[in-house]
């Protein structure tokens, strides 16, 4: 009986846990940033864009960050949309390969790598 009783509290949680976790994670996007030997930058200036046109025109910037000591940036409530990801460090960049992300998956954490050279 008890079983029963603690089955059908469980059962009725259930949907105020999970409306309560898509309330708490956001779409974000996690990019990790690693040179041309494949290790991680720290310090490394990206910016997000929406549309391939300000990418190119280096304006209205969706977001913009700097990586961590893991090479890590973390950008969090984004909408569900490609991105044009720019990567700066010095003299070294992303520009010519793999500046767009996929959509992002909304709700989730996205990860991405960038390698600048």
């Amino acid at each position: 009986m008890k079983r029963i009783s603690l089955l059908i509290v469980l059962v009725m949680l259930f949907p105020a846990v999970s409306n309560f976790a898509d309330q708490i994670i956001k779409t974000q996007i996690h990019i990790t940033v690693r040179n041309e030997l494949g290790n991680t930058e720290s310090g490394v200036s990206v910016k997000l864009f929406e549309s391939e046109k300000d990418y190119e025109e280096e304006k209205n910037v969706a977001a913009e960050g700097v990586t961590d000591e893991k090479g890590v940036v973390k950008f969090k409530d984004l909408k569900a949309i490609s991105y044009y990801i720019m990567a700066e460090k010095e003299s070294k960049n992303n520009f010519g390969g793999g500046e767009v992300t996929g959509k992002l998956e909304e709700k989730r954490i996205n990860k991405v790598t960038v390698v600048i050279q």
